[in-house]
């Protein structure tokens, strides 16, 4: 109406000449309009703002995507193409300040009401208040120097005394004695030992000698011939600890009722591993276990009915070890270790797995990294198996074990131990085990930096 205002009066004030007031009066109404418009503009602009910020208004219809200018102007805004309407904020939740920290186990210990009360508990060893470690090896032919570095390598870090238990054949005795003995008297203030002859208590003497290794069946044997030992620790002459042996040993608290070993996997990828492709004879789960680092609740495995496949009603660990072997002695491959992974093949429950970086070999990264445990902690024991402490096919592996058995007690654990073996082990980074150094010294340093707090600073 008013444009026909203007126009009306525009025709007859010009008739009546006058045109001046016309003027006036299109000018005025040219002004309201554009007031007009950007009143509705900020209406607009306003309405979009608050629907891009705080969403849209319970029970309000969202706009469609195809034919609403709006919806056009959010597409043009976001700058790229919408393929469909996103969630009202108003209705996604919001993140927990502080959420509960996930569990870095899935193994949990059982509440004291479901543990059978007759059941012996781990008990600590104490002497005079003080814990300490059992740390049982076998040692024939000629592995007295690599058994006397593993033995160094324990006592190095440890806080909690040792005991050694050293079972090695008569020739070896008088060796190992003089090699301890040499040792410097603080660190022999630390430790007891015990020297063994190699005894198989039932069946064939020769036919556990020659099993896999010299002497390796020993440790089968370990509940019947330590009587006085409630737990221990089994480990073979190819290991180092490259952190405190107390570490391991505290395994032994996490323990449910039924457990009474632990042992880590003998591989990480079932579907690449030696006994899912190869063997002859039931293993434990996926993969099969490796038993280079075992610990033993040595009074649990002497009270224990253990399940097999040859008497039903279960036989005691004494009266199984020699049927087992005749069963399966044709179709073993690794000795002693087969047999244990056939005993707790049909005994699961008995045994705990630890984790790789408690058993490290050459296969977890010889062929490319597949222990991500180590990849994030570093290695705590390094199983030197395949001979590679000997040889030059693992480079990284050989460095560690000449380090620490070059390394003179007396001398500062940093400037003639671990400095030195960083410079080494350089020259292996274009090895596949080699290539992640802190994988194999993130532990060591640790244990070194512990071991000095405790010795150099608080004692001394």
């Amino acid at each position: 109406m008013k444009n026909l205002t203007a126009r009306k009066c525009s025709a007859n004030d010009v008739s009546a000449g006058r045109s001046g007031s016309c003027e006036r009066l299109r000018d005025h109404t040219m002004k309201l309009r554009y007031k007009i418009a950007a009143v509705l503009g900020c209406l607009v602009g306003g309405r979009l703002l608050q629907y891009l910020l705080l969403g849209m208004s319970a029970g309000e219809t969202p706009p469609r995507v195809g034919d609403n200018r709006a919806w056009r102007a959010v597409q043009a805004f976001q700058g790229r193409l919408v393929t469909r309407q996103p969630a009202p904020l108003r209705s996604q939740p919001r993140p927990a300040l502080n959420p509960r920290p996930r569990l870095l186990t899935k193994r949990h210990k059982k509440p004291a009401s479901d543990r059978d009360l007759r059941e012996p508990i781990f008990r600590l060893h104490r002497q005079n208040g003080e814990e300490w470690v059992h740390l049982a090896v076998v040692a024939c032919g000629d592995r007295l120097e690599e058994t006397m570095t593993m033995l160094k390598s324990a006592i190095l870090f440890s806080i909690y005394k040792i005991k050694f238990h050293i079972f090695a054949e008569d020739t070896l005795h008088s060796q190992f004695e003089s090699s301890i003995k040499a040792w410097p008297y603080l660190y022999k203030t630390h430790l007891e030992y015990s020297i063994y002859p190699i005894n198989f208590s039932v069946g064939n003497p020769q036919e556990w000698k020659k099993l896999f290794k010299p002497c390796a069946a020993q440790r089968l044997f370990l509940p019947m011939i330590l009587k006085d030992v409630d737990s221990l620790l089994y480990v073979d002459t190819d290991v180092l600890f490259l952190r405190s042996v107390d570490d391991v040993w505290n395994i032994l608290k996490l323990f449910n009722s039924t457990q009474l070993a632990a042992m880590a996997p003998e591989h990480e990828i079932p579907k690449i591993g030696w006994y899912s492709r190869f063997a002859r004879h039931p293993y434990y789960g996926a993969a099969g276990v490796n038993s280079g680092v075992m610990l033993m609740n040595l009074t649990r495995m002497r009270s224990r009915l253990f399940k097999n496949s040859m008497i039903p009603t279960g036989l005691r660990w004494e009266d199984l070890l020699y049927p087992l072997y005749h069963k399966y002695k044709n179709d073993i491959t690794w000795g002693d270790q087969d047999l244990l992974n056939i005993i707790f093949h049909y005994n699961p429950e008995y045994l705990y797995v630890f984790p790789c970086q408690w058993n490290y070999r050459p296969d977890h990264c010889m062929y490319g990294s597949n222990c991500r445990g180590a990849e994030d902690q570093g290695v705590s024991i390094l199983h030197g198996n395949r001979g590679v402490y000997h040889n030059d096919k693992q480079p990284a592996f050989k460095v560690m074990y000449e380090a620490v058995r070059n390394f003179p007690f007396e001398d500062n654990l940093f400037q003639s131990l671990y400095f030195p073996l960083q410079n080494s082990f350089m020259n292996t980074v274009h090895t596949l085990c080699g290539r992640l150094p802190q994988v194999f010294l993130k532990q060591f340093e640790q244990a070194m930096r512990k071991a000095y707090e405790v010795r150099v600073i608080h004692i001394g």
